[in-house]
Order: C-alpha cells, then structure tokens, then sequence
C-alpha cells in the first residue's frame, strides 16, 4: 500500500480555520441530483450524519453546502433512529414545516465518527505531530500512522484549539466540516467506510482529526478501547 498523502490543510487566525475552506466542492463521495421533477417543498442531496445535538434531533452536514441541518425531533418519514454519525447518506428534507423532517434516507457508505473530549493520555503520534507544529510556529500538522509492521494504518491530522470557539465542538457540530481531510484519503485510496476519531486531551491544547483507513480494522479497535468510545450498533445492510 503506498502512503496516503496528507496534503495542505488551509490555515486561519490561531488555528480557527475551518477544514473545508479553499478546498474544492467533494467528488470522491458525492451523489448526482436525481433528474425530473422536484417537489419545492423537498431537497434531495448527500449528507454526512453528524454527532446528535442530545435531544433527540438529527444533526446532518449538506456535503454540497458545507452547511449544518438540524432536524425535527419527530416526523420523520425514514428510519432516522438506524443513523449512525459518520453514515454518508442520500436523504430527502422536508422543509415544509418549521423543522425539516426527514421523507427518505438510504445509506451510501457507513463510515463512523466517533468523539472523545478530555482523553488522557493522548496516543504518542498526534503528541509528537502537536510538537513538530508548535516547534515549527504552525497551526496545523498531519502525517501517516503505521502498525508494527511499518504498514500505513491511518492518517493523523492536529489543529491548535480555539479557546473562543472551540475547534473540537466545531468539528462535532459539523461548523468547521471533517469532510476534505476524509476525501482525501477516498481520493488516494478508493471510497470505503472508516472510522474517524475527533480527539482532544485533557490539557485542551489541541484537536486530532485520527482517520483508520480500515472500518473495525485493529487501529481503529484499539483507539475505541483506549478511549473508552464503544462502536454503536448498526442496523443490517
């Protein structure tokens, strides 16, 4: 397997950047609109489901807007509740009432996101990838994790933490979107689902974006088990 390529990731004042900026519209995991008539009040397009705001509503990242979408917490014309954060899904709105519902939802790859706040202690990589960038006056720093056999496991991106807005509830909210850092890699390995892992450690100093190219893969297990971040239970294919 040859290495992933991390890339550039576009920079802003103290680090409060968000990921998505500068960077071309997505086309590793996008869906063409469906052709014919459409209903004003309905709005088909790819998602990415995002973490629950914990009430009961669904949080949705329009992949083409780049924009977060909270849904009304009933309603519902899909199975909503099967809905995983990290899911890429093709889903019809609703937005005929004050909180858009969901009329239809089908999944087009089950990638995983998961969200670990205060960890400790954060795992060496994205601790010596914190260091480089401090040492070298950056913002931002990324490089390729490997197993013990030097086979390139995932890819490791750190941001310095905004202490206004916080870079790790932006990430979680789908404000500053984890979406170019994940086409990327579909971009150098082929689409597949994965496990993403928003990491930030107890001294709140910076943010890992951790992406385990392999979804259930051993890197991926052993970031769940040190993090205490169970992987949820999903419905059949």
């Amino acid at each position: 397997m040859t290495d992933p390529i991390p890339g550039d990731v576009p920079a802003g004042e103290g680090g409060a950047d968000r990921a998505g900026e500068g960077v071309d519209r997505p086309g590793g995991e996008s869906a063409d609109a469906t052709d014919g008539d459409v209903d004003p009040a309905g709005d088909e397009a790819t998602h990415r489901v995002l973490a629950a705001p914990g009430d009961g509503r669904l949080r949705l990242l329009d992949r083409e807007t780049y924009e977060p979408v909270v849904t009304a917490d009933a309603g519902h014309g899909a199975p909503v509740a099967d809905l995983r954060p990290g899911y890429l899904v093709d889903a019809e709105l609703d937005w005929s009432t004050a909180e858009p519902t969901v009329r239809s939802a089908s999944v087009v790859r089950p990638t995983l996101y998961a969200f670990g706040d205060d960890v400790d202690p954060m795992f060496e990589a994205a601790r010596d990838a914190w260091n480089d960038a401090r040492a070298a006056g950056d913002a931002v720093n990324s490089r390729v994790t490997r197993n013990t056999d030097s086979e390139v496991n995932g890819v490791l991106y750190v941001f310095a933490e905004d202490e206004r807005n916080g870079t790790f509830e932006a990430f979680r909210d789908g404000i500053r979107p984890v979406e170019p850092l994940v086409d990327r890699v579909n971009e150098r390995e082929g689409p597949a689902p994965r496990e993403v892992f928003v990491l930030r450690p107890a001294d709140g100093r910076f943010v890992a974006v951790t992406i385990a190219l392999r979804k259930g893969g051993r890197f991926a297990d052993t970031l769940r088990e040190t993090y205490d971040l169970p992987r949820p239970d999903e419905p059949p294919a």
